[in-house]
């Protein structure tokens, strides 16, 4: 034996005087008072059977050399093997959970972390405190809470158990926040109460402050309604006009002018506060609120103008961009920006147009906003119009306002169908690839795993249900009792908000272009088998959802997971148990990442529309929430394309989002496209083309990552799925694709 292989892989010399240190100090432990020259003998006898032992091999693992000490150990003295196994079993655990990760991520060494999220950067300090918590968090779920098969499940790769780091905690997803009841009635933050102001600037710096709570009470993505603040833009204009009418000498056209330029104003400035406010503060969790701002003209009827002068105000800004560290205006990541498509803004001519019209500039620059329409949404979900949380999870349809009335105590309840002030409990997501690569093509063994696999997700979710159950509103005084979700008394139980529909809970599902290749041969964007089968995998994923939900009274939804630091998980799992050449033997394209939920593969060559009419078959079969898009060169030159993708999305799909580029070089100056290059290690990275800097800390970097916009950069698995993308638009003549 000349060589040791670490467990990590690596070869290193064999060197035997650490068997005689572990042992020593074992026997140390054992007989602290014996000669120096016993625990001598004993070492070396150790020594030499375990070399003797692997005398014919060239390299052993470290595990192997350990079982071999272990053994030789209960041979010569069987108290010290027990205090050498004790020894062992203290540093397996510390090398798999929390020390090594803490360490390793104060010391910058842990890669995982580094590349976990790409709007949380881990080397500041206090997104260094959430990840911490969030290591003992994982540690003790995994070794206490959770139960042995969901563990191992996860740890395979089998399904994924999201946001583990939060589960010791009574904490819930995401959500759409009741900014209406917290701005109208007044609310609490630290006990202090927030009462009315007809202010629009200090409403919106109150509502950026509600925001920021909120976020640090849950771990997912929240959405407000922009409409909340339309009543205050109204009191903004009387409030000016009133002062115009007290001066003498204008005229009524005067008065009217100048109380609307006061107003324009007013709104300029506090779309200004809010995006300052949200770019500049942090959550407990070190990061930026994940903000979605849900943008529709006719959402509180009687106050479309109001709406419309917000939402052209938040496009300009955006389009104008927000100041790096240098002075240049870059593509800001948040907030994120829903805006809905309706009859009287989608059609040329129409009331609002105009601000579609802007819709489409800012999109073409900066990435932002995504599109839900009014159309295909009212058609899926009852009639009713309202805005994912966070970045894609959609609330089921209300069933419970008729039979159980204002169970969360609202004071602007209205026996109106509810979804402001409603949540998610959280999402397990099952890996299809897994799923079709077990079954080994057998359609009978396929659904056989699949009902093996959708239980196990189910009992995890169950899980994550059983985990809020009993917890009081005092954990979180701004979700429960003051107005964020409800306003339930202090001592109360937040338990019938997890039942009757007020909140769902996800069954996540990832790769399955890939299941559906595996199984048929075809991708599913193939007008066949693939097409079909695809489309039973999701209707097989809704009865489940219905059938517990019908079981429980609790809304589970089938939801297209946003895999982003997952799908390189996923991905490896699946090499790891089927063979390093799976994905090459499956379409011929070696890669280290699965596909997003139903996506079309990023690679295939498919035209906008197409890939969005194909999408929008599974979509309507996502009832918990997904998220289209196409890929589109520089648009900026081209808007009249984007605004016939724009009325396409209208007319066939609920939820889609253009992405483009938006980069910048802060060594050089170059604003256009940073690429993606393999270095000299065979690692991907970020380079300029005009400089060629690789240094992250001095580029701006925004991709689309999992409906969110990422500027923090991104693990291999991700990289290599943004590096493969097919850009769908590109052409100066929509006509060519069309």
């Amino acid at each position: 034996m000349e060589k040791v292989i670490k467990r990590n892989g690596k070869i290193v010399d064999y060197e035997g005087l650490k068997i005689e240190n572990a042992v020593y100090g074992a026997f140390k432990e054992v007989h602290p008072n014996s000669e120096e020259q016993d625990s001598t003998l004993i070492e070396m006898a150790v020594k030499v059977m375990v070399e003797v032992k692997f005398s014919d091999v060239d390299a052993v693992s470290v595990e192997d050399i350990q079982d071999a000490v272990e053994e030789s150990l209960m041979l010569l003295d069987k108290e010290v093997a027990k205090a050498y196994i004790r020894y062992r079993y203290k540093r397996e655990v510390a090398r798999s959970s929390y020390d090594a990760q803490v360490l390793s991520l104060i010391k910058g060494e842990n890669e995982y972390i580094k590349t976990e999220n790409s709007n949380k950067n881990s080397t500041i300090v206090t997104t260094q405190r959430d990840y911490i918590a969030g290591i003992g968090s994982k540690d003790i779920s995994e070794r206490y809470i959770l139960p042995k098969d969901i563990v191992d499940a996860h740890k395979q790769g089998i399904i994924h158990f999201h946001d583990m780091d939060y589960f010791i905690q009574p904490i819930n997803n995401c959500c759409l926040s009741n900014m209406d009841d917290m701005l109208q009635n007044g609310t609490v933050m630290n006990g202090k109460l927030i009462e009315r102001s007809s202010r629009l600037v200090k409403r919106t710096t109150v509502m950026t402050q509600l925001i920021t709570a909120i976020s640090s009470s849950q771990y997912g993505g929240q959405t407000v309604n922009l409409s909340a603040l339309a009543p205050f833009v109204r009191e903004s204009y009387e409030r000016t006009k009133e002062k115009y009418d007290k001066m003498p000498g204008l005229t009524d056209a005067q008065k009217e002018q100048y109380a609307h330029e006061d107003t324009l104003k007013d709104i300029e400035d506090a779309v200004q506060t809010f995006n300052y406010q949200i770019n500049s503060m942090s959550t407990t969790n070190g990061q930026t609120p994940f903000i979605s701002v849900f943008m529709n003209i006719n959402d509180k009827p009687g106050y479309e103008k109001e709406m419309a002068a917000l939402i052209k105000e938040f496009f300009v800004q955006r389009i104008a961009g927000m100041k790096n560290r240098e002075g240049v205006p870059v593509t800001q990541e948040f907030p994120k920006l829903l805006y809905v498509l309706d009859e009287n803004n989608v059609r040329p001519g129409s009331e609002y147009y105009d601000v579609t019209e802007l819709a489409a500039k800012c999109v073409a620059k900066r990435m932002q906003p995504d599109f839900i329409s009014a159309k295909k949404m009212r058609e899926y979900k009852n009639g009713d119009v309202y805005g994912c949380m966070g970045c894609r999870s959609f609330l089921s349809v209300d069933r419970f306002t008729e039979k159980y009335g204002n169970i969360a105590n609202a004071k602007n309840y209205d026996g109106k169908p509810k979804y402001w002030g409603r949540f998610n409990q959280g999402v397990v997501s099952i890996n299809l690839p897994d799923v079709a690569f077990s079954s080994n093509g057998d359609m009978d063994k396929f659904w056989q795993i699949m009902n093996e696999r959708t239980e196990l997700c189910h009992k995890a979710l169950k899980c994550r249900h059983e985990r809020l159950e009993g917890t009081l509103s005092d954990v979180a005084p701004i979700l429960w009792q003051d107005g964020a979700f409800a306003r339930l008394k202090p001592g109360e139980k937040i338990d019938e908000l997890l039942h009757h529909g007020y909140s769902t809970i996800s069954l996540g599902y990832a790769g399955l272009y890939e299941c559906v290749k595996y199984m048929t041969g075809h991708s599913h964007s193939d007008h066949g088998c693939g097409e079909e089968f695809g489309l039973k995998v999701m209707e097989y994923l809704n009865e489940k959802c219905e059938k517990w939900k019908a079981e429980e009274d609790i809304d589970y939804s089938p939801y297209g997971t946003p895999i982003e630091s997952t799908t390189d998980k996923f991905a490896h799992s699946l090499k790891k148990r089927f063979g390093d050449d799976i994905f090459v033997k499956l379409d011929g394209k070696d890669r280290n990442y699965i596909t997003n939920s139903y996506h079309v593969p990023v690679f295939e060559h498919i035209n906008p529309f197409e890939k969005l009419e194909i999408e929008s078959k599974f979509q309507a079969l996502s009832t918990g929430g997904a998220v289209s898009y196409i890929e589109a060169a520089n648009l900026e030159n081209n808007i009249e394309a984007v605004l016939e993708v724009i009325s396409f999305m209208y007319d066939h799909i609920l939820y889609a989002e253009i992405n483009t580029k938006s980069d910048y070089c802060m060594k050089c100056g170059y604003d256009k496209e940073i690429k993606i290059i393999t270095d000299e290690n065979g690692k991907l990275d970020w380079e300029c083309p005009q400089c060629g800097n690789r240094d992250h800390r001095f580029m701006s970097v925004a991709r689309r990552t999992c409906g969110y916009i990422g500027a923090n950069f991104w693990n291999q698995g991700r990289t290599d799925e943004i590096n493969n993308r097919f850009v769908h638009l590109d052409c100066h003549e929509l006509g060519d694709v069309k």
